[in-house]
């Protein structure tokens, strides 16, 4: 058995070159889609990995000048702009545990954003001017540190609404106005969160699960003192389970519209909901556009732009709300990670496909933020494929190397979530797979988001079980059909596709010849108990409560039930502050295939629930593409 130093790589980075091009995809630097400030909308905060590690950065658009915001050894992506453009707000936890305070600086900087992460909200920012070093402030004083709950920045510059989530106290929403102690206006014990502020600073749109089901949220608006204005849940009365979430205010004045996602009609939809008078406008979209629909206000408030997710790839629309007319913008065919309407009536949105490396575009022709260096090389293209499963037909994306013909040695790269869904989209794992002569199958399993609410909600109680059962009728498709070699298929995943990796290769054991698991649940029992709350409400509506109170269910679905039934080698890899998929549930899969002297190996790595650290990604690829040749020779 072998265990890897918790280190990152600190070898030799090789020239552009002599890289190969599955290594340059990940260090090809990248940028997130640009977040303006409403009432600076010159001023910009955007994400890239142009240092090696992914970080935030201010891009002032007058002047063209770009920084970068923070700088800490594993990375930094969550960030918000303030409306008025002059603070970003950083979130501040210790080592990727998600546990930590929010931090801000002024947009012009003040120093270097390197917080700690203590449970203290010391910082330790490095100034940037050649000055002494000035640490950023925390954001919020008074508030301890939890795990963040959502956050909206007020206009007038020194108000904000924080939510926060611990153990001890479940989930709490503060008023946190500078100069002032922090002032709570909700708490309960299962999840919640802060949806938006309207535009007046006077209502706050918060989503709960009260009711209990982690999946299906309610909606309330408050007052700033905490009083409730209106309330609107769509878990009551019926049997079908509906879920609401906060979509943004009216992005004007003393408008108390509030834009709302629903699933009324078995899929998500946006209509605009009146929290003053109660109305809701139904935008009648159903009829003109398939798939699950999001949106957001243009920054007039006169119109939406939709984006409509369906079988794995996304459009976008603008959405009339005078004349209630749709119009098509034009995006190019692959999937849109994120849109956003500027002032000026053009969309910018980050695009790409299985193909093509990400880009930020705008309708105007231009592309918005092109980031220097090397360019990532394009893979290939997915084709569609639908296979009957037992739970209806199954959605699955398939790469294989360019001229190569079966049977193919064969991944099946199972995504996270499991409320998520693979896409027509860049994504450098799969593509290293492609590049080394495998063929790549992405499930969009029972549970997985873009095929309706009756798929995305089947998983309850049979967890695992159920989304196994798709992918072995797509494996099935694959060998009967020529495409996959039988004795060279991989099972592999990240999150929850590693949960389904582990549980694969105990229910499933003839069907594998090796399992490559990344930060994955492996004893449910023991991650219940020492995952995040937030988390722990999730599985008790999938599974129907405690482990206590279904056991049964909990080792039916957990990996560590059919540990001994485990034939194929297995490779683990998992970050020690991980507060999803916490250690020592792992440990404890590992100390069980230790006893049976099975094949396997475990490497651990200093970070979260994943690494933000290029360098340390692509050591995690090259180990997992080692094994997987020692094993299979391919």
């Amino acid at each position: 058995m072998h265990y890897g130093a918790m280190t990152e790589s600190n070898g030799a980075i090789p020239s552009e070159g002599t890289m190969p091009d599955w290594e340059k995809r990940f260090r090809a630097p990248r940028v997130s889609l640009p977040d303006w400030a409403e009432d600076a909308p010159h001023r910009s905060l955007f994400v890239s990995n142009a240092t090696g590690t992914y970080e935030l950065y201010a891009w002032d658009r007058e002047t063209g000048a770009q920084r970068q915001v923070t700088d800490r050894p594993n990375g930094t992506t969550d960030g918000v702009l303030s409306p008025d453009g002059e603070w970003i707000w950083w979130f501040d936890d210790k080592d990727g545990d998600e546990f930590g305070i929010w931090r801000r600086q002024p947009f012009a900087g003040s120093g270097t954003g390197s917080g700690t992460g203590s449970d203290t909200g010391s910082g330790t920012g490095s100034g940037t001017d050649g000055g002494a070093a000035v640490a950023d402030e925390p954001a919020a004083p008074g508030l301890d540190a939890s795990y963040p709950a959502g956050l909206a920045l007020g206009r007038d510059g020194r108000t904000a609404i924080v939510g926060r989530s611990t153990d001890e106290d479940g989930s709490t929403i503060y008023v946190s106005r500078t100069g002032e102690d922090p002032v709570e206006v909700y708490r309960h014990r299962e999840s919640a969160g802060v949806g938006d502020l309207s535009y007046d600073g006077s209502l706050i749109a918060i989503e709960h699960t009260e009711h209990g089901d982690a999946m299906h949220s309610a909606l309330r608006v408050l007052r700033m003192d905490g009083s409730a204005v209106a309330e609107l849940d769509d878990t009551k009365g019926g049997t079908v389970e509906r879920g609401l979430e906060v979509l943004g205010f009216a992005p004007v004045g003393e408008d108390t519209r509030l834009l709302v996602g629903h699933q009324r009609r078995g899929r998500w939809e946006p209509m605009v909901w009146d929290v003053a008078s109660g109305e809701e406008t139904d935008l009648e979209l159903t009829a003109q556009l398939a798939g699950d629909l999001s949106a957001e206000w243009y920054p007039d408030g006169s119109a939406l732009l939709v984006v409509n997710s369906f079988e794995a790839r996304s459009e976008l629309w603008r959405f009339d709300l005078a004349t209630r007319g749709l119009e098509r913008v034009r995006t190019p065919k692959g999937t849109v990670s994120g849109a956003t309407a500027r002032p000026d009536g053009s969309v910018e949105y980050l695009w790409s496909s299985s193909a093509e490396a990400p880009v930020v575009r705008s309708t105007s022709g231009e592309i918005v933020l092109d980031p220097p260096g090397m360019k990532a090389p394009e893979s290939v293209a997915v084709e569609d494929v639908w296979v009957t499963g037992p739970g209806g037909r199954i959605h699955a994306l398939v790469q294989r190397p360019a001229g190569a013909t079966g049977p193919l040695p064969t991944v099946f790269d199972i995504h996270g979530g499991p409320t998520w869904h693979d896409s027509d989209s860049f994504a450098a794992g799969p593509a290293a797979w492609v590049d080394h002569g495998y063929m790549v199958v992405r499930v969009n399993y029972r549970g997985s988001t873009g095929y309706g609410r009756e798929w995305t909600d089947a998983l309850k109680h049979r967890v695992g079980l159920i989304e196994l059962e798709d992918i072995a009728a797509v494996r099935e498709w694959a060998v009967s059909s020529g495409s996959a070699d039988p004795d060279r298929l991989i099972l592999t995943g990240g999150s929850w596709g590693g949960y389904l990796t582990l549980l694969g290769l105990g229910t499933q054991p003839e069907a594998w010849a090796l399992g490559i698991a990344a930060v994955p649940v492996a004893d449910y029992v023991t991650a219940y108990h020492d995952e995040m709350e937030a988390l722990k409400a999730m599985d008790r509506t999938l599974l129907g409560g405690t482990p206590e109170e279904v056991p049964e269910r909990f080792e039916a679905s957990s990996p560590l039930t059919y540990v001994d039934a485990v034939k194929a080698p297995v490779y683990i890899s998992a970050g020690v502050n991980d507060p999803r998929c916490p250690i020592r549930q792992i440990d404890n899969y590992v100390t069980r295939l230790a006893a049976r002297d099975l094949d396997h190996e475990v490497y651990r790595y200093d970070a979260g629930h994943g690494s933000l650290v290029v360098d340390e990604r692509i050591k995690q690829v090259r180990l997992e593409l080692d094994f997987a040749e020692r094993h299979l020779g391919t």
